[in-house]
């Protein structure tokens, strides 16, 4: 009876993590999308740019110049309602600095909380995940590290140190993750660490007093950060996020048009997301049907079990009814034991599965910095119930009817 109840706990627990994680992911994957039309960016795979540009969770392809962007970045342009560019590559302690413009927080419904948005060189405005888990305040400092890992020994430290100056709302959106500022500040933190590249190697190779050697610890002059990002013709950004104004055929043609006479790259994010659902679907609905012959075999096992015991129990059954327990009163007795055994195994599974998901949530936000939780119960779990309720009283109904037909004053006779 133990090995019943366990193989139907792990059938109904599978089956509850799969409907929890499918929902949370295309929570996300949805919510992030952002109403965004195209994203473009450089040569490479289009769902990696994907990823990279609205989600957030894998490596850019590469950077663009400003003058290979130019085009979409004119805030006169007939087609482009919202051009956001994203600068990326750097982070600290693994979350992504962005450097990026005001418009990506209208993308998000993304408001301030506390402080404002960030307005000149080196200053930030974080999402408020990134506020809570590395307690950042109004003021707060810190130094950006190249790459997405976290490692000491890619930390700008011969840059000036980002300041923080507002902390956004929660949204539930990927922007709480994130740590935006001007793209400007982006290019500071790269071209300070070449001059003190140079200013080191100018040390190493001339005799001349530390006078004549030491050079400055300034970044070159980027102009004013309210300059339009086309006035950096050479710069380079890592893609731009765009809206449509109007959907027409060259709206809708836009894509194509980029990748086959351009050296860009541009890919429409839902079709990318529903290619990745559909791969994701396959593995998905596989552990699916799993989890269903688990729980198939789950209600074998508690038949053969309910079964065996009613062979071991005839005498007592039949007590029973020279007792005064009717027919029917025996056949409810047998039914109830299927239940009662149905309702422990959901009730255990559920379980398992809940913690199973909070278990995974600790993982993923480790990895990807998107929140998950198992705290979360779904409608479909419900249902699941009223499935492992059948289940368990179909398993019981023959060995309840029979129960029920079994004659007394044989049995009794047998001892």
């Amino acid at each position: 009876m133990t090995l019943s109840l366990v193989l139907f706990a792990l059938g109904v627990g599978l089956i509850s993590l799969l409907l929890l994680l499918n929902k949370q992911l295309q929570e996300k994957f949805d919510k992030n999308l952002a109403g965004i039309d195209l994203v473009v960016g450089a040569k490479g795979s289009p769902l990696q740019l994907i990823l990279n540009s609205m989600y957030h969770v894998d490596a850019p392809t590469g950077n663009v110049s400003i003058n290979e962007v130019r085009a979409f970045l004119n805030p006169r342009h007939p087609l482009i309602g919202t051009a956001v560019p994203l600068s990326m590559g750097d982070s600290y302690e693994t979350y992504r600095i962005v450097g990026t413009n005001h418009s990506i927080l209208k993308l998000y419904n993304a408001e301030i909380g506390e402080g404002k948005l960030w307005q000149k060189t080196f200053e930030v405005t974080v999402g408020a995940s990134v506020a809570a888990e590395k307690n950042l305040k109004i003021g707060s400092q810190f130094f950006g590290s190249h790459g997405l890992v976290m490692d000491k020994d890619l930390e700008h430290s011969d840059a000036e140190p980002f300041v923080v100056v507002g902390i956004l709302k929660p949204t539930g959106a990927v922007v709480d993750q994130l740590i935006l500022t001007n793209t400007q500040s982006v290019w500071a933190v790269h071209e300070h660490s070449e001059v003190g590249s140079q200013s080191a190697s100018a040390e190493a190779m001339t005799d001349e007093t530390a006078d004549s050697t030491e050079m400055p610890h300034e970044h070159h002059d980027l102009g004013d950060v309210n300059t339009p990002l086309l006035n950096f013709p050479d710069k380079d950004i890592t893609s731009v996020l765009i809206k449509f104004k109007v959907r027409n055929i060259q709206s809708l043609n836009m894509q194509r048009s980029i990748n086959e006479n351009t050296d860009l790259q541009a890919a429409t994010p839902a079709i990318e997301i529903n290619r990745l659902y559909s791969n994701i679907g396959v593995g998905e609905q596989a552990l699916r049907a799993l989890a269903i012959v688990i729980i198939i075999v789950s209600g074998l096992s508690v038949f053969i079990s309910l079964y065996s015991s009613l062979q071991e129990r005839r005498y007592e059954l039949s007590l029973m009814r020279v007792m005064g327990a009717s027919p029917g009163k025996v056949l409810v007795l047998i039914l109830l034991e299927g239940l009662v055994l149905a309702a422990l195994g959901y009730l255990i599974g559920i379980a398992l599965s809940h913690a199973s998901m909070e278990i995974l949530a600790g993982y993923m936000k480790e990895s990807y910095r998107y929140s998950f939780t198992g705290l979360e119960f779904l409608q479909e779990e419900l249902y699941l119930l009223f499935a492992a309720l059948g289940i368990g009283l179909i398993a019981a109904l023959i060995p309840a009817i029979q129960a029920q037909r079994t004659d007394i004053s044989t049995t009794l006779a047998e001892g």
